[in-house]
């Protein structure tokens, strides 16, 4: 398989980028539609489900949080730190669409919440580094 030209890998890749939106576009709409359907089947509002769905996700990060023993707090900060680190990924894409023309102007509040969720997501990425390095002074033999 020969390698393509410069050119045309650009516009191979502009093309599967208006794909993509396009099926985002597409699954946003169908989303929608199956979310309205099932308001109209049952009659309760789709932002009662997703209500229904933050409540648990809150609950079972509670009890998994509360029910790791002591000695596993330093690798759960860890992988709670790798989890922060997808959310600034996903923070930096909120902010700075227009730097990716294919992506269209994103809307002005997801700029603000990918903000916020920027400078969560750090306070919470430095927090944990701080207190991973407090606990692990804490093993180190003094004198």
């Amino acid at each position: 398989m020969a390698n393509p030209a410069p050119e045309q890998a650009l516009e191979q890749a502009r093309s599967a980028a208006a794909l993509a939106k396009q099926a985002a576009e597409l699954a946003e709409k169908y989303a929608e539609q199956a979310a309205a359907a099932a308001g109209a089947a049952t009659g309760v509002d789709p932002t009662v489900y997703r209500l229904a769905i933050f409540v648990l996700a809150v609950f079972v990060g509670y009890y998994v949080v509360w029910s790791v023993t002591p000695a596993l707090h330093t690798p759960l900060m860890s992988v709670t730190n790798a989890i922060s680190s997808v959310i600034v990924v996903g923070a930096l894409l909120a902010v700075g669409v227009q730097a990716a023309p294919a992506m269209g102007d994103g809307p002005l509040w997801a700029k603000v919440f990918g903000f916020i969720a920027l400078i969560l997501a750090s306070v919470n990425i430095f927090g944990g580094f701080l207190v991973t390095e407090r606990m692990l002074s804490m093993y180190k033999k003094k004198g």
